[in-house]
């Protein structure tokens, strides 16, 4: 069995990793209104095949690009759940750029659960175009 790779089906991944925001999510209302740090690593799906080939920004997704798109998300209006921050810098993503997938996590460092002791509190998702 033969397996084309193409656009719609590429084994490439760019990623950015370790973006810092701070933005007004949480459902503590304390949360929307003072903010805190966020933490997001972003990866697309993309044949990056012929970039490799022309070194040239053309052929590829621009990093800056997707880093105003995370920003502008995380930064932007407040949201009660991770889930949803995390779904709209997907839909971001696919929407304004051609990558075939995208893969967002999404951390809160300072997670304010009475009595816990844990680094961060995180959610993952993939979302692929139609």
């Amino acid at each position: 069995m033969t397996i084309s790779l193409t656009q719609t089906n590429p084994t490439d991944w760019i990623h950015l990793e370790g973006m810092a925001f701070y933005g007004y999510h949480g459902v503590d209302p304390a949360e929307q209104q003072l903010g805190q740090r966020f933490i997001v690593d972003l990866a697309v799906a993309y044949d990056l095949r012929r970039a490799g080939e022309t070194d040239d920004l053309q052929d590829t997704v621009s990093y800056a690009q997707l880093y105003r798109l995370t920003r502008d998300v995380v930064e932007g209006p407040s949201c009660q759940l991770l889930e949803a921050v995390a779904a709209r810098i997907a839909a971001a993503v696919l929407d304004q750029t051609p990558v075939a997938a995208v893969r967002v996590r999404l951390r809160k460092p300072e997670v304010p659960i009475k009595g816990s002791i844990l680094a961060a509190a995180a959610v993952e998702i993939t979302r692929w175009r139609d």
